[in-house]
């Protein structure tokens, strides 16, 4: 069973009283490698510049094993500033090519959907009309279910009213859905439970909302499962991917079959909370499973 995702690859460069440190990210290249680090054949399709960065990323795909089709970015490579001081909110500078990002649906791109079992697209322009369309009519053309995170980002937002139509467009029939109570808020102003319900109303067929702190709820049909934020060892050294990594282990179980029953469900939903706080243990985005945490120091994870 193969997955192709659509969307976002970067550089994350994270400032704070350490000091600056650039990894490997983007919404969706996490999600493409948390899937392959889960045994789950990859192809990821995004836009990269022709630049020191993008080899980077490159070599990073490489290494995890996931196939990568690539628009070129006159821009160069999409980069994230995320500054860390005081303790307090991290805030975010995107540069042009986050801006200005767009994806090519060619030939090669529509032929990677069309052999694939699922397609996730995480972190799109969706307020540029034309690419949503583009994108729309690439996933409709190749017949297989979807998964998609908006991933709306305030930095790299242009119009809000048409990020919420395209969003809508393209989650109305969506096999799952994820959102955050950071996109509720962002988007439509409103508690993550009333965009749940608006999402369930449009027919997605599963709703993954993360609620931060107070943990996960998954929604499907008359299934409402809500687990808390898994207890593992050690201190959790950054949050950044647990969104990711949770979204990443429940399309793994999509691949594998639809889950039936809240026994089902809950499986799945621990499975991804257990994801997310393993990968909260480690600096940086990359994928984690409680396994990682086993025969470790863990006062020197992160370091």
């Amino acid at each position: 069973m193969t997955v192709v995702v659509v969307g976002d690859a970067l550089i994350d460069e994270l400032r704070d009283d350490h000091g600056v440190r650039e990894f490997v990210g983007g919404a969706a290249l996490n999600v493409a490698v948390g899937l392959s680090r889960l045994g789950v054949p990859t192809t990821l399709i995004a836009m990269l510049g022709d630049d020191e960065p993008a080899s980077r990323v490159r070599r990073y795909l490489a290494d995890y094993g996931v196939d990568l089709i690539a628009t070129p970015s006159l821009l160069g490579t999409a980069r994230a500033v995320s500054t860390r001081t005081g303790g307090g909110e991290p805030t975010y500078v995107f540069n042009e090519a986050s801006q200005r990002r767009r994806i090519r649906f060619g030939e090669a791109e529509r032929a990677a959907m069309g052999d694939a079992d699922l397609v996730v697209v995480s972190c799109v322009a969706l307020d540029d009309a034309e690419q949503t369309a583009e994108l729309a009519d690439a996933i409709s053309s190749a017949g297989v279910p979807l998964a998609l995170d908006p991933n709306p980002r305030a930095g790299m937002m242009h119009d809000k009213d048409e990020f919420v139509r395209g969003f809508e467009a393209l989650a109305a029939g969506a096999a799952l859905v994820k959102v955050g109570e950071d996109d509720a808020a962002l988007l439509y102003g409103d508690r993550l439970d009333a965009l749940r319900a608006r999402l369930i109303d449009l027919g997605v067929h599963a709703v993954l909302a993360t609620e931060g702190a107070a943990g996960a709820t998954i929604e499907s049909g008359d299934v409402v499962v809500t687990r808390p934020i898994s207890n593992l060892p050690g201190r959790i050294v950054d949050t950044m991917g647990a969104g990711d990594a949770a979204f990443a282990a429940t399309v793994a179980t999509l691949v594998a079959g639809t889950p039936e029953g809240d026994e089902e469900w809950e499986a799945v939903l621990q499975t991804a909370m257990d994801a997310a706080a393993a990968t909260c243990r480690f600096e940086g985005a990359l994928l984690r499973t409680p396994d990682s945490l086993t025969g470790m120091d863990l006062d020197r994870i992160g370091t």
